[in-house]
């Protein structure tokens, strides 16, 4: 999208120029505003014209049927999907009887911006009525990070070149008409009109609306004030119904007289308080919120995000494209999780409805270790709402005849929400994801409450998971059989290597963690026996290697499959998945994501450089990036296996996933994973940051693209600055005690006093692997040198 006309590349904002309604609904998800609790699309004020009308509250799902076309023993019965709450964004305006709608009369200009430092998502554009009046209308919105159920708008309307009258109509309206929705018609049915009506209110000029979910049985509150100033004669009056409630102001402008609307919205929902309980606490935010008014709104968002950029903030000096784009994508993952405090962190963040607002593996994969370097406390909040689902995860391993919890491939509330078992129940990776998460938090923080009360059992449970799961041979080898890994085009395998190597991982953490927190692990009923039978299961377990070819298997008996027919596959033909029936996709060697190649850089010590270089070499011509999730971790591992040159257009592929709406889907909201990945390309990928337990690494190496890559991160109570040059790396401590690094392996003890400046050495470069054909990242540098 970045490339269409009406944007422009800018260092910290992304600016649109030009209304262009077919881009839309795409629009809409990049101009969407969150802080992990409310989220607001990218919508036009007036409410219309609109692609996908989006309000959205974390956790606020109503429940369907699971289409089966034969029922099977374990099979979810119900699958949850997130829902349009209240809009409180819609601010109509009627100039001389009129309504403002871009899509008549003359569009004279046309601008947003999201300002990445402000937070604010602004509006200005010029109208000429089919009647020839011309009004000037500029908007300002923003979803609070210091008061989560806020969010606000400032509308200002202004007549240009004659008197114009001037009604506004502000609401909050429930139950909005939606596009319809492609797939299952039980869905649809279910999800039509959601919200039962509770209670409506209107006086002076506040507003409000409770409602409640009719299959969930979550209660939803909105409520609005507002602020007024416009000419003398400016009057006021509210009304309110079932679904809507209103404030209508009306005014007559002189020409370059000025109305100006500021609307202040609160949202919250329970599963449990009573309607007044609701209706309080929606009122008393709003209290909160309007006691410092607009500006104070706007002043606490500035100051909040000044802190996020002084300790997140990425530079890149070389390519403008790729700066604004790792800023935007710092920018949308803190949206994602900043204050979703004991919910899930979506893949799709609060942006869009895309895959139906659930939450999978690669919140703890991709979005959290970002998250860990720059906002903690969101980690562990993330964390804790996997604890709090223990209940239900623990009980899904009984109705899988297994031990511990076995967590959910996709979910909103906790229980499982796929209804292809292969690609969801079969997935159980994401325990380990969960686990790596848990350890790789409290490495980075050195935060051992949290290990005390979070992380002791949720190691604990994922690790009785894999005991349970997995058996010895005869030999004394330990096999998890039957499993899907990330590759979603490889399912119900033995043995898949990065489940195995995690699911080990997650064995010694648990062992490791019961004996630091021996009252803990006493309360969950762990002994000295089950902690020794998880290190035997550890030491034992299988990791598939093919001898004959030197590589790692993806999983057992993986390089003896037939290879997908790719000559016979055109260009339109892909995403497999939608062209071909999944019984033959599962019988080949061809990859949806990068799955060994993840696990190569997840447990990167298993691995020597000499096996990286030659998996990597393997896997490539195989890989068909069928998933936003393959390009970030193919490009951290590109540049270890000596393709800087591809690693930079993995990178850019990744960056740019919504910007450009490279996967066709950003219009049902942004892929969070990816933009996450934007920062493993960069800090993991071109920085060669590597920490596993004690150990901080880092082996820096800059693409041919940038001149300097510069980035901060939170470490154990330090703030460590990495700056890389063509040849040079420094490592300055902003903040903390000395912290023992690695740069290439060499330790290096690094204090306040001054930078620390290290040479680094001349890259080993290896020919370039193949690609699939119609696959090849677009290659972005001119001038690229055959065969890196």
């Amino acid at each position: 999208m970045i490339t269409h006309t009406s944007y422009a590349v800018e260092p910290w904002a992304l600016r649109e120029h030009v209304l262009h309604l077919e881009v839309l609904p795409q629009s809409e998800s990049v101009f969407a505003l969150s802080n992990g609790h409310v989220g607001w699309r990218g919508n036009l004020d007036e409410g219309e014209p609109h692609g996908l009308p989006g309000t959205y509250l974390n956790g606020v799902h109503e429940t369907h049927p699971l289409p089966y076309a034969e029922a099977g023993y374990g099979y979810p019965e119900s699958g949850q999907t997130v829902i349009n709450v209240t809009n409180g964004k819609i601010i109509r305006l009627l100039v001389d009887d009129e309504p403002f709608d871009l899509r008549y009369g003359r569009l004279r200009s046309h601008e947003r911006v999201l300002d990445l430092r402000t937070g604010l998502l602004t509006r200005t554009c010029e109208w000429t009525s089919p009647a020839g009046t011309t009004v000037r209308v500029r908007s300002t919105r923003l979803v609070s990070f210091t008061q989560r159920a806020i969010a606000a708008v400032a509308y200002e309307v202004e007549a240009v070149d004659s008197e114009a009258r001037i009604v506004v109509q502000s609401e909050l309206v429930a139950n909005e008409q939606l596009p319809g929705r492609n797939g299952d018609p039980r869905a649809a049915v279910a999800l039509d009109s959601p919200l039962e009506p509770e209670e409506h209110f209107a006086e002076g000029r506040r507003l409000r609306l409770v409602h409640r979910t009719r299959r969930s049985g979550l209660r939803v509150g909105a409520a609005a004030d507002h602020r007024v100033t416009g000419p003398d004669g400016t009057a006021t009056d509210s009304e309110s119904s079932e679904n809507v409630a209103r404030l209508t102001v009306t005014s007559v402008l002189a020409p370059g007289e000025k109305l100006r609307v500021e609307k202040l919205v609160s949202h919250g929902w329970s599963s449990s308080r009573s309607l007044p309980a609701v209706s309080d606490q929606v009122d008393a935010a709003l209290a909160g919120a309007t006691s410092g008014g607009w500006q104070g709104l706007v002043d606490e968002q500035r100051a909040y995000l000044d802190g996020f950029w002084a300790r997140a903030d990425v530079e890149v000096d070389g390519d403008e494209e790729i700066q604004q784009a790792v800023r935007f994508a710092l920018f949308h993952v803190l949206q994602a999780g900043a204050r979703a405090e004991q919910r899930a962190i979506p893949a799709k963040g609060l942006t869009g409805s895309g895959y139906d607002g659930h939450a999978f593996w690669d919140t703890e994969t991709f979005v959290l270790p970002l998250l860990m370097y720059t906002s903690p406390g969101a980690v562990s909040e993330a964390l804790r709402w996997r604890q709090n689902t223990l209940p239900a995860a623990r009980d899904r391993a009984v109705q899988l005849g297994l031990k511990g919890a076995a967590f959910p491939w996709r979910t909103i509330e906790g229980s499982e929400g796929s209804a292809y078992w292969p690609a969801g129940t079969a997935a159980f990776h994401v325990n380990a994801d969960i686990a790596d998460a848990v350890v790789r938090y409290t490495a980075v923080t050195g935060d051992h409450r949290f290990e005390r009360d979070t992380g002791v059992e949720l190691l604990v449970e994922t690790a009785r998971l894999w005991r349970s799961l997995g058996h010895h041979d005869h030999q004394g080898k330990f096999h998890i059989d039957g499993v899907t890994g990330p590759d979603e085009y490889s399912a119900v395998a033995d043995d898949n290597t990065y489940t195995n190597l995690m699911a080990r991982t997650n064995l010694l953490a648990a062992a490791d963690v019961v004996e630091r927190h021996p009252r803990q692990a006493a309360a969950l009923g762990v002994d000295d026996e089950e902690s020794a039978a998880w290190r035997d299961a550890a030491e034992a377990m299988h990791i598939p290697y093919n001898d004959e070819l030197g590589v790692h298997e993806q999983h057992s008996g993986f390089t003896r499959y037939q290879r997908w027919d790719f000559s016979a596959t055109g260009p339109e033909q892909y995403p497999l998945m939608l062209h071909f029936p999944y019984f033959d996709i599962y019988r080949k060697q061809v990859v949806k994501q990068a799955d060994l190649v993840l696990a190569m850089y997840k447990c990167s010590p298993f691995f020597d450089d000499e096996h990286k270089a030659r998996n990597f070499a393997y896997y490539e011509p195989l890989t068909v990036r069928d998933s936003s999730l393959s390009a970030c971790c193919q490009a951290v591992i590109a540049v270890e296996a000596g393709h800087p040159h591809l690693a930079y257009d993995y990178l850019v592929e990744a960056a740019l996933m919504d910007l450009e709406d490279l996967e066709q889907n950003t219009r049902d909201g942004l892929h969070i994973a990816s933009l996450a990945g934007t920062w493993m390309a960069l800090v993991a990928g071109f920085g060669g940051l590597r920490h596993h337990g004690e150990t901080i690494e880092f082996a820096p190496r800059l693409p041919e693209r940038f001149s300097r890559l510069a980035f901060t991160l939170e470490l154990l109570g330090r703030r460590l600055r990495v700056e890389i040059k063509a040849g040079t790396a420094s490592y300055i401590l902003l903040a903390g005690e000395p912290l023992t690094i690695h740069h290439y392996r060499e330790p290096l003890t690094v204090d306040a006093d001054k930078p620390h400046h290290r040479d680094i050495p001349a890259p080993r470069l290896r020919p370039a692997p193949d690609q699939p054909p119609h696959r090849r990242p677009n290659n972005r540098l001119l001038g690229r040198i055959d065969g890196v």
